[in-house]
């Protein structure tokens, strides 16, 4: 669809005019759901793609974002009126998930397929969400998150709404290929994209939610307490790695401030990452993430050989962990070259 690129330039452009009409005539002739999500949703993928081939600022990923939320309004607006007739969707992000976009477009999806929709936006916090469930009753509630470090949030808030006999849906980027940390949590359904959860929330009825459980009974693992270990120590891992990186990299004790912040900013990442491994005990989570860290690194002409000295000192800080130390094993690591 030409519009896609005709909208890309115009948010590259940082003309919010001239987006608006690029959709808006779009709509005109595909309709507004396809201009959602072939035409907006496909900008915004490449909004992620682009940052992460340094091909955009960070400053420049939130402008565009920035404009096809506005874009998304300017269809809201002009979308075809129907009366709700199929039934009532609380759509929400979890709470720390600031990429509300996805979750946005979801909402507006349902609202042209003729459901009642409450859209509550980003980084919403469950003992909030919960209390707006309790007072609106709705059908179903739909829970995006985008940020695979989101998923132990997820996972409880997704529980929290589960006892009180809302069924939950689950969609986004952290909940894995074909969902697999979906079906690991007991999510009650999940959809691929916003299309796919619009065409299940027409075609059946998702299933109320069993006896309440609480999170550990569908991971049992974590009885093992790494999770929680690795959670609660996360900040003294930083500065004891950090510490540590300074012995081995002399050149180091010269950063910047600057640089200083950056570099324990990534390690703070490793750790997060590391500890959401261990939380759905998935080996694969921390290789891809290391391996996606080593080619954003490349892209900005930093050898990915730079992580191995961090895994090492932060191997020696958790040579207790049977778990972390499997996924930190040097084998294992998938930086690429």
């Amino acid at each position: 669809m030409k519009a896609v690129e005709a909208l890309w330039e115009a948010a590259l452009d940082g003309n919010e005019y001239r987006a608006t009409d690029v959709v808006l005539e779009a709509a005109g002739e595909h309709g507004h759901e396809a201009v959602l999500l072939d035409v907006v949703g496909a900008v915004q993928q490449r909004v992620g793609r682009e940052w992460a081939a340094n091909r955009i600022s960070v400053a420049q990923e939130h402008a565009i974002t920035a404009i096809n939320d506005r874009a998304v309004t300017a269809l809201s607006i002009t979308r075809p009126r129907r009366e709700a007739v199929h039934g009532r969707v609380t759509v929400a992000c979890v709470d720390g998930e600031w990429h509300a976009l996805p979750a946005r477009l979801l909402a507006e999806v349902l609202s042209l397929r003729g459901f009642a929709v409450d859209y509550l936006g980003a980084q919403v916090p469950a003992p909030h969400l919960i209390t707006y469930l309790h007072r609106t009753s709705p059908d179903v509630v739909a829970l995006s998150s985008s940020i695979a470090t989101r998923l132990p949030v997820a996972h409880a808030t997704m529980t929290a709404c589960q006892a009180t006999g809302v069924p939950v849906m689950v969609g986004g980027a952290a909940f894995g290929v074909d969902g697999v940390y979906a079906r690991r949590f007991g999510a009650n359904a999940w959809a691929a994209d916003a299309r796919a959860a619009a065409d299940m929330l027409l075609s059946q009825t998702i299933q109320p939610p069993s006896a309440p459980h609480q999170p550990v009974d569908d991971l049992p693992h974590l009885a093992d307490q790494e999770y929680t270990l690795v959670t609660r120590s996360a900040r003294d891992l930083v500065r004891s790695v950090y510490r540590g990186l300074e012995e081995r990299v002399p050149a180091m004790r010269s950063y910047s401030d600057e640089q200083r912040q950056h570099t324990a900013e990534d390690l703070a990442h490793i750790v997060e990452y590391l500890a959401t491994a261990l939380y759905v005990d998935d080996d694969s989570l921390f290789r891809d993430f290391l391996s996606w860290t080593g080619e954003v690194l490349n892209a900005r002409g930093v050898p990915a050989q730079v992580l191995e000295p961090a895994l090492d000192l932060l191997s020696v800080q958790l040579r207790d962990f049977p778990r972390a130390q499997r996924m930190l094993a040097a084998p294992d690591r998938s930086l690429p070259v």
